[in-house]
């Protein structure tokens, strides 16, 4: 090595070298400024000495390179270690770059049982609950393999791959520290199930859109106060979700029904709502909605953002005003999720490929009937009963949960349908 060669950064990512099978491995690392061309001339470099490649990692970040790569020793004939590692250092000299090479034998390390891809959601995400989740991980056990980035904008999002520990149990710890520090954290497992075609059901109100349905319609009827009180008592116990149903939806008798139009164009999307729909479509998944409101609405939502799948209670409407009545089933805790379990067999998707996202009460036995259940700003009995928490008010952040990078929602934005 020469003399001259720049002093090496404290510390950087490496593969850890293992004996597996005896052969002698170098393990290459270069650093420094990134630019066009380093990746191929640092293999054009190491093909003069007939070396096989074992393993690549490579990452910039804001504008740094570290790229490693794990070879056999040169088996050129008359080359020596030696002279690869002089010829190395000798190009990265003249790139400006750093070079560091390890001897060792075999491969990687084999990745522990138990395989997890852990999202975190910051807004902002600070080394101070990085750390902390960090080390949650490894108090159970886990090692984390690799950290990249989904997404930095409207939330910063970034995933670790976890191994050595199982995901019920990472899920568990995590969700603990996560509720601690104030950071959304999900923990699925890993596997080719991810990629499959999965069904993603939502419910409505203060979940796909920001309003209360019943509350639009009581507007119109002049019955704010008393619709609010009604729904103070559900909150309190004192009435279950049915019978408030019934009691709000009668203080809406004889209220023209032409007043759904006016309703459906003071509903007001949840940021992000159509931009998580539009990816999920574009990806092949399917797409449905429950809710505990009315058909009236839901149905022009179905329609308008193009799903697969809408239920909801209907208002009874007789000589064009509402009787304050709904018709058919009621749309409860439990008719959610018997409509999951539904719509999942209509769309040929196992339950555990299917995502629930909802924010109330009702949606529990959806949310933890689905393979990956969302409180999305959910009340805090919602929040410690879901599989995850999001808390940003941003419904498209479920996309980075799924592994989806906003790289990747944003090219597909750029196709044209």
């Amino acid at each position: 090595m020469s003399a001259s060669q720049p002093p090496q950064p404290p510390s950087s990512p490496e593969p850890s070298v293992t004996s597996v099978d005896g052969t002698p491995t170098l393990l290459v690392k270069i650093f420094g400024k990134d630019r066009p061309g380093i990746t191929a001339g640092l293999f054009d470099t190491l093909a003069a000495y007939s070396v096989d490649v074992v393993d690549i990692e490579q990452v910039v970040t804001r504008g740094r390179i570290v790229l490693c790569a794990l070879v056999t020793s040169p088996t050129a004939g008359g080359t020596t270690e030696g002279d690869l590692r002089a010829t190395v250092h000798s190009w990265a000299d003249s790139l400006k770059l750093q070079a560091e090479i390890i001897s060792g034998t075999g491969d990687n390390r084999p990745r522990g049982s138990g395989r997890s891809h852990v999202t975190v959601l910051g807004h902002p995400l600070t080394a101070e609950s990085t750390a902390a989740i960090a080390a949650t991980i490894t108090s159970t056990g886990g090692n984390i393999d690799r950290i990249f980035r989904l997404a930095k904008y409207p939330v910063t999002a970034v995933e670790f791959a976890v191994s050595g520990t199982g995901t019920a149990e990472l899920r568990t710890a995590l969700a603990t520290e996560a509720a601690e520090i104030g950071v959304d954290v999900a923990v699925v497992s890993a596997g080719l199930s991810r990629r499959a075609q999965r069904l993603v059901v939502m419910d409505v109100d203060s979940t796909l859109i920001q309003d209360e349905v019943i509350e639009l319609f009581a507007a119109h009827a002049g019955c704010e106060d008393k619709v609010a009180e009604v729904t103070e008592q559900a909150m309190r116990g004192e009435l279950d979700f049915e019978q408030s149903l019934h009691a709000r939806v009668a203080l809406l008798a004889g209220l023209d029904a032409s007043v759904v139009e006016k309703v459906r164009s003071e509903v007001r999307l949840t940021p992000g709502a159509r931009t998580l729909i539009r990816t999920l479509k574009r990806l092949g998944y399917q797409v449905g909605v429950v809710s505990g409101g009315f058909t009236q609405v839901t149905d022009d939502l179905k329609e308008r953002l193009g799903l697969d799948f809408a239920s909801a209670n209907t208002l009874e409407v007789v000589d064009g005003k509402f009787t304050g009545r709904v018709v058919g089933d009621v749309v409860d805790r439990a008719g959610k999720a018997r409509l999951l379990r539904s719509f999942a067999e209509q769309a040929g998707v196992p339950l555990a490929q299917t995502v629930a996202i909802g924010d109330g009460a009702n949606d529990l036995d959806m949310l933890n009937t689905a393979g990956l259940g969302v409180a999305f700003n959910a009340k805090p009995v919602v929040r410690e009963a879901a599989h995850t928490a999001v808390n940003v008010p941003f419904l498209d952040t479920v996309l980075y949960l799924l592994g989806i990078t906003r790289e990747e929602v944003e090219a597909a934005d750029s196709l044209v349908d």
